[in-house]
């Protein structure tokens, strides 16, 4: 990218007030969130319409579908935060250096995970959660995704290193093509061409496999700040590892998930094919409605990445303010109208009394804990995206693990199958106190005036590479 655009895009970060520049980052974030997450939740509704043990192998499938996430946003997430601090501080060498790092590295450890994954397949099946009955429904549908899996983990780098550059709109845009894409194509292969779950499967991977290549087509075509090229990438061990450790919180928060999501559909099968099916739909919608606030979180990491490496605190803290208060207004909106409407949402997926039944309690519940959503996510966005690593890992662990495991088992050990209902909203009350903590703790270390020796003269001079 020419000097003078790499300037604008600078001056942009580090100028525009801090609520329009959080609104604009999180504007598309949010909208690729919202459309990814409803191609999710219509291919739970399509698949639906062929069983409940469909429906379970999409929840059983999803946990898998974390993992490859969590590598995707391993790398993504721990790039791109270094990425904007390196923008921030007026290196786009370095930056471009991490970009291909992670890029690269990213796209072999999802070709490692298929592979792995393609030669353990039974195992595997079973260790995800799955039933006698859920299992033929499961392994056609993972085939495909396993074929995928190098995509889907490069899709997820590109598109956060492309939001923690400040460039969120295009990598909106090839998430909006994968999901109209699956969409169209989930009721053609599977009742049009009587493919089944395996029409569901493969839709979702020709999905991933357009959105990789519009994605990869911005570097290609310099629509980027960073560039993405084999001869920039650093496999020194040292930088290798600043990647990994910056993402760790990701992958951790992500494989976390996933374990818990293994271990909740373990649990929830022992009372049957309906169990698992609604808590399935209950994590669709729940995540459907927290990709509101994830997206508006989403929008501020790269503002606060860039102007903490450019040592303008003072935005920093104006940015985080302004998020935390508009993402807890937007959940506090959802939850009331996810409570209201619980079991129509449930009905939609799945017209079973039994599924319905379980679900209501599970959403309605989890629509509570929703509130508290924002504060601990955010603080955690706040850690990650300024490089403290330390913190961002112990939050991330927080929800889906450190609280949320245990407290899973020992719910549904002496309260049976409502036990398995509240864990997840218990979960969520518990990571709050420590989120506050946290974020009162970071804001006493950080500077109360932007850094004296930042002046313009000085972040106009070039950086040595």
């Amino acid at each position: 990218m020419p000097e003078n655009k790499q300037s604008a895009q600078f001056n942009k970060m580090t100028e525009t007030p801090v609520s329009a520049l959080v609104l604009r980052l999180s504007a598309p974030t949010i909208v690729s969130m919202l459309v990814t997450n409803i191609y999710n939740l219509v291919d739970t509704a399509f698949v639906g319409r062929l069983g409940t043990s469909a429906s379970g192998a999409v929840g059983i499938v999803f946990g898998f579908m974390s993992i490859i996430q969590a590598i995707g946003f391993m790398f993504g997430q721990g790039g791109g935060s270094i990425v904007s601090r390196e923008l921030g501080s007026k290196d786009p060498e370095a930056a471009c250096r991490t970009a291909s790092t992670a890029f690269f590295c990213s796209t072999g450890s999802g070709f490692i995970c298929s592979v792995v994954c393609f030669l353990l397949l039974d195992p595997l099946i079973l260790f995800l959660g799955s039933t006698e009955t859920i299992t033929p429904f499961a392994k056609t549908y993972i085939f495909y995704i396993l074929l995928a899996a190098p995509f889907m983990t490069a899709s997820f780098t590109m598109n956060n290193i492309l939001r923690y550059e400040g460039r969120a709109a295009l990598g909106m845009i090839g998430l909006l093509a994968g999901a109209f894409i699956n969409m169209g194509l989930d009721p053609v292969l599977m009742f049009g061409l009587k493919m089944g779950i395996a029409g569901a499967g493969l839709s979702t991977a020709l999905s991933q496999l357009v959105s990789f290549c519009i994605l990869l087509s911005m570097f290609l075509r310099k629509k980027t700040v960073t560039r993405l090229s084999v001869r920039l990438v650093s496999l020194r061990p040292a930088y290798v590892f600043n990647i990994i450790a910056t993402g760790f919180p990701s992958m951790l928060r992500q494989g976390l998930n996933s374990a818990a999501t293994i271990m909740l559909n373990d649990l929830a099968g022992v009372y049957g094919d309906p169990a698992i099916a609604a808590m399935s739909i209950v994590s669709r919608i729940i995540f459907f409605v927290f990709s509101i606030a994830l997206g508006v979180g989403q929008g501020f990491q790269p503002v606060c990445g860039f102007n903490y490496g450019a040592k303008l605190y003072l935005r920093v803290r104006k940015a985080f303010r302004f998020t935390l208060l508009f993402a807890s207004g937007c959940m506090t909106v959802a939850a009331i109208l996810v409570f209201l409407l619980s079991d129509r949402l449930i009905g939609v997926f799945r017209d079973d009394p039994e599924v319905i039944e379980i679900g209501v309690r599970a959403l309605r519940l989890q629509s509570c804990a929703l509130l508290v959503l924002p504060v601990c996510t955010i603080a955690e966005m706040l850690y990650q995206s300024t490089g403290h690593r330390l913190g961002a890992t112990i939050l991330s662990s927080l929800r889906s693990g450190l609280f949320f495991i245990p407290v899973l088992l020992i719910l549904a050990r002496y309260r049976g199958l409502a036990g398995i209902q509240e864990a997840q909203p218990a979960a969520y009350v518990l990571s709050l106190l420590p989120s506050i903590f946290f974020t009162v703790l970071f804001f006493r270390k950080l500077p109360k005036e932007n850094a004296s020796e930042n002046s313009d003269a000085d972040r106009m001079k070039p950086k040595k590479t």
